[in-house]
């Protein structure tokens, strides 16, 4: 098995194999579990949308034709829920246009059948890095949305004119407060926000997407 071991602070990456064909999808997880993979089956698209979880790093290994909901569907189905988890299309009947349709739907890989087991392998650690970096960014978003809201209404008046680059004097005089108040609230500001430097409280700015009052 060489699939790194997730720590006790990192939940299990998930493998989700969707394929109506039993003996495909008894393969496919069978090959997955051999390499130390969590992996869960459903026959069908509508049994895994109702299952799927976006806490872990995840992706998807998906039929692209299957009854009542094609692996496309699946696709349009996860951009609908805001489940942006990678997906990998397998197909016994492979078609440029169809594997256009496939990466427009989203997804990273486009197999087809019997598909190579190196490939898919390959394509999972892929897919599955990819996913953690997502998870990974949108932990970090919503901890600096945590620290932003967590500034009194000064102290985002007094963010907002620190990352225009004005010197304390300029920030008191907006703010109509005295020199040494304004550095007091422009310290509070980048303890609260964890900003070791300006550059740096600019940073965490431009993810939360803050506009500055003014600049120097």
């Amino acid at each position: 098995m060489n699939t790194p071991h997730p720590s006790e602070h990192q939940p299990t990456p998930v493998v989700y194999v969707v394929d109506d064909d039993d003996s495909v999808r008894s393969s496919v997880l069978n090959l997955l579990r051999a390499e130390g993979y969590a992996a869960q089956g459903f026959a069908a698209g509508a049994d895994f949308i109702a299952q799927v979880s976006g806490d872990a790093p995840s992706c998807l290994v998906c039929d692209v034709h299957m009854p009542e909901i094609s692996g496309l569907e699946v696709a349009a189905e996860l951009s609908r829920l805001g489940a942006d988890i990678p997906i990998i299309f397998m197909t016994g009947f492979g078609t440029i246009p169809l594997s256009v349709q496939a990466m427009k739907a989203g997804a990273v890989e486009f197999l087809v059948k019997p598909v190579v087991p190196e490939e898919l392998l390959q394509a999972v650690r892929e897919a599955l890095a990819k996913d953690a970096t997502r998870l990974s960014s949108r932990r970090e978003l919503a901890t600096l949305r945590q620290r932003h809201d967590s500034l009194t209404p000064r102290e985002r008046e007094t963010m907002r004119l620190a990352i225009g680059g004005l010197l304390n004097k300029q920030i008191a005089d907006e703010l109509g407060v005295s020199e040494i108040m304004a550095k007091t609230h422009k310290r509070k500001v980048m303890e609260k926000m964890e900003a070791r430097s300006l550059p740096d409280l600019v940073r965490h700015a431009e993810r939360l997407r803050i506009e500055k009052t003014r600049s120097r």
